[in-house]
């Protein structure tokens, strides 16, 4: 296993249009990659405007979807560990929220499909039901890496730590959260979230928004971050379109946890 890696996080716009977006996305890769990110992760939604009557319509089937190409095409010219955000997943009948995970080979490594909707009724801030179209995944994705083992989950999954503190005791180092807080919930709990997830389960979390745009319907807060295993906030974005930059350090990762063992610790007979 290596010792450290850098990462790169894609904070970008998001316009009705797939193809602009997919063009948006494939530059920003390339410049991460360029950059010498050896992985690199988009943000939820990244090819489609965050909103129930727009998932129907980009939905792509895997895997010869239109996005799910180019993901893999930009994985394998890049020679990237390439986490693809989320898109809407077609399955037969239904639609999910879901991350592609590709390898430098172009490979598909894991795909992970939100497992907590958001549905949400917050008086003079926000109200959305992400399962008036989608429905919800039912398995905790993971993939290895010649570096260390990665758990990936979908923005609101973040909420419920028994999913974060199950893929820590399954091994992962770094968890990669595409998602897209809104203006609301926000300002509130990003930041706090991520360090908590951090601190709770001595991991790295990287999360990664979309951009932010006042004007559309759906406004995400953007502020892209990493948090270390010591609930620091490694670097964070603001609300503009950039591609944020960390190394991933294992050793210290791993230091943290032989001064303070929380994960040993942990007394299963009585929880």
């Amino acid at each position: 296993m290596l010792n450290s890696f850098k990462l790169g996080l894609c904070q970008l716009p998001v316009v009705d249009d797939k193809g602009e977006n997919l063009k948006i996305a494939a530059a920003a890769v390339r410049s991460a990659a360029a950059d010498g990110c050896h992985m690199v992760v988009l943000p939820e939604m990244f090819n489609c405007p965050y909103g129930n009557k727009y998932f129907p319509l980009y939905a792509e089937e895997f895997p010869h979807g239109e996005t799910l190409q180019l993901l893999s095409t930009l994985a394998l010219e890049q020679s990237v560990y390439l986490v693809g955000g989320s898109i809407p997943e077609r399955d037969e009948d239904r639609l999910y929220n879901s991350c592609f995970i590709f390898g430098p080979g172009g490979n598909l490594l894991a795909r992970h499909r939100k497992i907590h909707l958001f549905d949400i009724d917050i008086p003079e801030g926000i109200s959305f039901k992400e399962s008036d179209t989608l429905t919800p995944g039912h398995t905790i994705s993971m993939f290895d890496t010649p570096f260390c083992r990665v758990g990936v989950a979908i923005c609101y999954d973040i909420r419920f730590p028994e999913l974060i503190r199950t893929m820590a005791i399954k091994g992962i180092n770094l968890l990669v959260l595409p998602a897209a807080f809104n203006m609301t919930t926000g300002p509130a709990h990003w930041q706090l979230t991520m360090r908590a997830r951090s601190l709770d389960n001595q991991i790295y979390v990287a999360a990664v928004s979309p951009a932010r745009d006042e004007a559309a319907e759906y406004v995400a807060y953007g502020h892209s971050l990493v948090t270390d295993p010591w609930g620091t906030v490694l670097v964070e974005a603001v609300g503009e379109p950039c591609i944020l930059t960390a190394h991933i350090d294992l050793n210290y990762l791993a230091g943290i946890r032989r001064q303070l063992p929380l994960l040993k610790h942990r007394r299963e007979n009585i929880y």
